[in-house]
């Protein structure tokens, strides 16, 4: 724990010294402008500016007491005040909304797979540059935590689109991890709550192809933070097509096996084993509490990002009291 902090410090000290030359950024700028015009354009259409649901702050502040009203929530009753006073008081809050969000980035070489035009790096690197300007834009801050072979980088919560590029820089510049053995996605999630001091939002992006062991480490992490699991995929790993003979290569070992696609039996296997590791997988999400997204290689940003805050919209008024919309009730 030690050592890599130490290293940690090191490598993000020229950073928090210094703003970071756009200059020296030519493939992150061009990045960036690119998913601010076509990405983050659109977003601000079809949501109109209401990105509270990415970051609900640090708690709510109290902020005064007022006699009880109809339709008031129970549940903000102060009792001890109605009782000194005779009369059913409330509790009025404030949301605190300065909050840091930090990004734990996994990149090790699982993530350089990709059976089409995009790798699950890309997309990793395209959704954080997407949602850091987003968030930065408004006032928070962002800092990022890179896994390869280990906790590798730290990068220091800051709130300016300078940042935004270093972070991008940083991900699309880190080199493909070695070859060494399974990803150990815990040694991330633990260093992380280990390191994070004040409640932050965290979205862990991952393809979560990890030693086992990982899932009580994420759920260690969502009891202090909020934790959201930003999963990427690739087609290919939940079906594959026909396509005859292949040499296909463990991106974490190195071991190759070839295996042919022909044999429609095989096919069905594969597609079986896949379906079984993604029930175990949302079930490990589940058993953390942490809210899930997924991002495939084929898929477009935009909408996996709209149906996420969609999703967490209905989940925070569920969970607020505001009942079940009628079309989902018909649904369930």
């Amino acid at each position: 724990m030690r050592s890599w902090w130490r290293k940690a410090r090191a490598e993000a000290a020229p950073a928090a010294s210094a703003p970071v030359a756009q200059a020296h950024l030519p493939a992150a700028e061009h990045i960036l402008r690119r998913l601010e015009w076509k990405v983050i354009r659109r977003l601000d259409g079809l949501l109109q500016g209401d990105y509270r649901t990415l970051l609900r702050g640090t708690g709510l502040d109290l902020a005064d007491l007022r006699e009880y009203q109809h339709h008031d929530d129970v549940r903000h009753i102060d009792w001890n005040v109605t009782a000194r006073t005779g009369v059913p008081h409330v509790r009025v809050f404030t949301e605190d909304r300065e909050m840091s969000a930090w990004f734990l980035l996994d990149l090790s070489p699982s993530v350089d797979f990709g059976s089409g035009e995009q790798r699950k790096r890309n997309i990793s690197s395209e959704f954080v540059a997407v949602i850091a300007r987003l968030l930065t834009r408004h006032g928070n801050r962002v800092g990022a935590m890179l896994y390869g072979s280990g906790v590798e980088a730290v990068i220091p919560t800051r709130c300016s689109r300078a940042h935004v590029l270093h972070i991008l820089h940083r991900v699309r510049q880190s080199p493909p991890g070695a070859e060494t053995g399974q990803t150990r996605l815990a040694d991330l999630l633990d260093s992380a709550a280990g390191f994070l001091k004040r409640r932050s939002t965290v979205f862990v992006v991952s393809d979560f192809i990890s030693e086992p062991g990982w899932e009580h480490s994420l759920a260690r992490l969502s009891l202090r933070h909020e934790v959201v699991a930003v999963r990427v995929l690739d087609p290919l790993e939940l079906e594959l097509p026909d396509l005859g003979l292949l040499t296909m290569r463990d991106a974490e070992t190195g071991e190759q096996l070839v295996v042919d696609t022909h044999d429609r039996g095989f096919r069905r296997r594969f597609a079986r084993i896949a379906a079984q590791r993604e029930a175990d997988l949302r079930q490990a999400l589940a058993n953390a509490h942490v809210d899930a997204l997924e991002l495939a290689t084929d898929s477009d940003l935009v909408d996996a990002i709209v149906r996420f805050v969609d999703m967490r919209k209905r989940r925070i008024r569920l969970s607020s009291g505001g009942g079940m919309p009628s079309h989902l009730q018909r649904a369930a």
